[in-house]
């Protein structure tokens, strides 16, 4: 099935602890339905020292369910993603405004 939701798109989050909260896509799992975005469902993960990284108590993006996140278009609302054929190319484009999202 064709990706909704893609790296680089720009999401805000429909569920959850952040929700209302917006961010960009910086990894899909299209297997296991999760993506994460930068600074959304942050967790502390603990690591230890290294030669290169100080370690500590640092905080990291987690994976988000697919279903708790909506695109959000050029007016900044969140809107739902179709599929529609332009030529001979198939495009997503935005269901309340009609706009093609990747051109």
């Amino acid at each position: 099935m064709a990706a909704k939701l893609k790296k680089g798109d720009k999401v805000v989050v429909l569920a959850g602890k952040d929700k209302g909260k917006q961010g960009t896509i910086s990894s899909v799992d299209p297997k296991a339905g999760k993506a994460v975005v930068d600074g959304i469902n942050m967790a502390i993960r603990h690591t230890r020292q290294s030669q290169t990284s100080q370690g500590g108590r640092l905080p990291k993006a987690m994976p988000i369910d697919l279903s708790n996140l909506a695109f959000v278009d050029k007016n900044g609302k969140a809107t739902r993603v179709g599929f529609k054929t332009e030529g001979d190319k198939k495009v997503r484009y935005a269901k309340s405004t009609g706009d093609v999202i990747d051109a």
